[in-house]
């Protein structure tokens, strides 16, 4: 896709970053928004008056970050939804962050983009000092577009011509970059037929697992277009030699349950944990199905929900409760085994300690794209118990996990995905397979240290790094002549 050369493209200088948390405050005073840790995208308009008044103080730094004329003028522009926290915007640092480190003289630059979902202020907050400094970096790289290879690195309906408001990928549409990148994943058995038509825009689309591999030519995406790159998860960071366990009891609501102990002092239990967001895709019902059914008080167990909000209110206590008196549950004689709820913000700082104050994590999913929480989980030397379908075949094994079987397919009746089909997991495989794990505690600790063996081994920065520069460099020397 050579065009001649183009004028580099408009970037806004660094300091926006900032601007966009300092904007959220002043209209939250000005306007009286609701209370809410979601903003939406900011026009130029207000940007451009927010840069401006702060440009007095930040030319030094605007100096300091600005790309050496000696760098090479080929580009790699990542465009993500690098501030919301999602499953995106965390894959997306994973690449980014792993490029950087690992790739020494590179014969690219490297630039970023915001892109797809909403931005989210805690989550900014929530990072540490480096990755808002290579934030800074890498937002001020120029491009060129006819010497760039483009990432779209989101769900395809954010993709050129985008479906909602959000920076367009690519920026300037698909004549312009030299190449341009979808990296997606879906969670279903198929990808949806406009989804189809906009991968095969795409010079080349960007899947994480040998499933989405199939899924996506079974659906109609050009089979030459499709790549698989797996997702890299920061072992280094996630290392649990590093921390001290978080105490979860502080930052948890209990919502079932009792906290006394049978001797009155402070006992052992053994701690499941489950990360995700509040929806049914996530299983939470088979989840609370299966550790109320199997567990009572006298076991001596815990389960610890970190969540936050999905198209929902944040009120999970009483989703809760109204779940366990709408399944007619009966309580047992020694009363339910507790069920905690840390509906808070966890900085990502903070999330190696989070899985290090549990035995096992356990999130019995009925799709994945990747399971981010499952690959953090296993690099912290978790055992996890997880469902044996989609995105988690890639990593989940007999020897590094409890993998859940696919009980029956069900058909998913509502949302984007309507007529899609996902797996259905089974509450009582899942009891038998959590009592297990609980009865024997040095099995479940060698499975997790197999599957922090198998993160490294596989998915660390420096093996997915060279993978990616590896294809990054070949359509450069196929496009540029």
């Amino acid at each position: 896709m050579n065009s001649p050369p183009q004028n580099p493209l408009p970037k806004l200088k660094p300091f926006a970053f900032w601007a966009s948390a300092i904007l959220v405050l002043f209209l939250a005073l000005s306007f009286t928004l609701p209370n809410t840790k979601y903003f939406n995208p900011l026009s130029p308009g207000l940007i451009h008056r927010l840069v401006t008044f702060f440009h007095s103080t930040q030319l030094d730094k605007q100096a300091h970050s600005r790309t050496p004329s000696s760098l090479p003028s080929n580009c790699v522009l990542w465009m993500a939804p690098f501030l919301s926290g999602g499953g995106y915007s965390s894959e997306a640092w994973s690449y980014i962050t792993s490029i950087h480190d690992t790739i020494k003289n590179p014969t690219f630059r490297l630039g970023i983009e915001q892109h797809g979902d909403l931005e989210s202020v805690e989550f900014w907050e929530g990072l540490s000092k480096e990755s808002k400094k290579l934030a800074f970096q890498l937002y001020n790289t120029q491009c060129r577009m006819n010497e760039t290879i483009v990432v779209c690195h989101s769900e395809p309906g954010a993709w050129y011509p985008p479906l909602f408001q959000t920076m367009p990928c690519p920026p300037t549409g698909y004549d312009e970059p030299l190449f341009v990148i979808g990296r997606t994943m879906f969670e279903t058995d198929k990808v949806n037929e406009n989804h189809v038509k906009r991968c095969n825009r795409m010079d080349s689309v960007w899947v994480p697992t040998d499933f989405h591999v199939s899924t996506f030519i079974q659906s109609g995406v050009v089979p030459s277009k499709i790549a698989k790159i797996v997702q890299p998860v920061d072992v280094n960071f996630f290392d649990p030699s590093k921390y001290k366990a978080l105490d979860i009891g502080s930052r948890a609501k209990l919502v079932l349950g009792s906290k006394s102990s049978l001797s009155g002092q402070k006992e052992r239990k053994f701690v499941f944990l489950s990360i995700f967001k509040w929806e049914y895709r996530k299983g939470w019902d088979v989840l609370l199905k299966s550790y109320l059914k199997e567990f009572s008080k006298s076991d001596r167990v815990a389960l610890h929900l970190l969540t936050n909000p999905y198209h929902s209110d944040s009120n999970f206590g009483s989703k809760i409760l109204d779940f366990v008196k709408d399944s007619l549950f009966e309580e047992p004689v020694n009363g339910w085994a507790p069920v905690y709820v840390i509906d808070t913000h966890i900085a990502q700082v903070d999330l190696p300690r989070i899985y290090k104050a549990a035995d096992a994590f356990v999130l019995p999913s009925r799709g994945e794209g990747w399971g981010r929480p499952l690959v953090e989980a296993m690099a912290m030397s978790l055992p996890v118990l997880a469902m044996n379908w989609s995105g988690p075949t890639e990593y989940l094994t007999m020897e590094n996990s409890y993998p859940l079987p696919v009980d029956e397919m069900s058909e998913v009746r509502e949302g984007p995905f309507k007529g899609h089909n996902w797996a259905e997991p089974s509450v009582e495989k899942l009891q038998v397979l959590m009592r297990h794990a609980m009865s024997n505690p040095e099995e479940a600790k060698g499975k997790g240290m197999k599957a922090r063996e198998d993160m490294i081994r596989r998915f660390s920065p420096e093996v997915v790094a060279d993978l990616v520069a590896g294809h990054i460099m070949k359509i450069f020397s196929r496009n540029l002549k």
